[in-house]
């Protein structure tokens, strides 16, 4: 069996070497010098021609798109990166964008008063348990600002300061219940005395010494009348949120809520005014006794 086992190896060789020669022998010689050998040999080949040709268009096509789809998903991977890396440009633009027209509107308000003020940047806020910001920490440098000096934001008034200690300047909310301001409705012209509540769940402001013919109603602005507390006239305050008229009595019921959100506070101006304290003048009430 060795011997013929060799024998046969060597013709599968010489065959397999011989076929491919004669199909190229045939295929480049002219037809009209093809024998009857080779006519035969041609149709036995095309068909397997045919079929080697189909398969490797098909494996061509099967690699040529698996690494088109490779670039592609590169690119999307790189595009995706190039996205995300504009989008982030574009919110940081965005974000100085907004903080360069909020501090423009500082200034053109700053230009407005007629009372000197100086700049200053938010830098702590202490919150309740019911995540509202009752007390503000400001830093400004110099030792111009003092307690009781009002403090204002472009949404309106903000409080007054309570305490300086070197660069920290710490500030008296609105809502706080030491704080009081004499205001006016915008609408009409009614005059009342804001005071805060101090209620740590909700930012609210009570209006005080409102008489029951004064025209008031819920949706109402009200601005600083320029009496008494230091304050600028005509700084919005609180905009009225609840009225209530008693049947007698010679004052109305008002809350209000604060015009400052406290919560997105980053910059104020504070006025640079005589610090005292609210006299008999500020009070509607301590006003009607004085004349008595």
């Amino acid at each position: 069996m060795g011997p013929f086992r060799r024998y046969r190896d060597i013709v599968l060789v010489v065959l397999l070497l011989a076929v491919p020669f004669f199909f190229l022998r045939g295929s480049i010689k002219r037809p009209e010098d093809l024998n009857p050998i080779d006519r035969a040999l041609m149709r036995i080949a095309a068909p397997l021609q045919y079929a080697a040709s189909a398969l490797a268009r098909g494996i061509s096509g099967v690699v040529g798109d698996y690494m088109y789809l490779v670039d592609v998903r590169r690119d999307n991977n790189t595009l995706a990166y190039e996205n995300s890396r504009l989008r982030a440009k574009i919110r940081q633009l965005e974000s100085a964008q907004a903080d360069n027209r909020r501090l423009r509107r500082l200034l053109a308000m700053r230009d407005t008063l007629t009372d000197e003020t100086v700049s200053a940047v938010v830098i702590g806020k202490d919150t309740t348990e019911y995540f509202r910001v009752f007390h503000l920490a400001v830093d400004h440098p110099g030792g111009l600002v003092q307690a009781k000096m009002p403090v204002i934001s472009l949404d309106g008034v903000v409080g007054t300061v309570s305490r300086t200690a070197g660069d920290r300047v710490d500030v008296q909310l609105t809502v706080d219940s030491g704080f009081g301001v004499d205001v006016v409705v915008d609408r009409t012209g009614a005059r009342g005395f804001v005071r805060g509540t101090g209620n740590e769940s909700r930012y609210a402001v009570r209006v005080e010494y409102m008489q029951r013919t004064d025209e008031v109603s819920t949706g109402d602005l009200l601005l600083t009348s320029g009496v008494g507390c230091r304050f600028p006239k005509g700084l919005p305050v609180a905009r009225v949120s609840r009225v209530a008229r008693g049947h007698f009595g010679i004052y109305q019921e008002v809350e209000a809520e604060p015009t400052v959100d406290f919560s997105r506070l980053e910059e104020v101006l504070i006025v640079l005014r005589e610090t005292k304290e609210c006299s008999a003048g500020t009070d509607p009430r301590r006003r009607s006794q004085a004349k008595h």
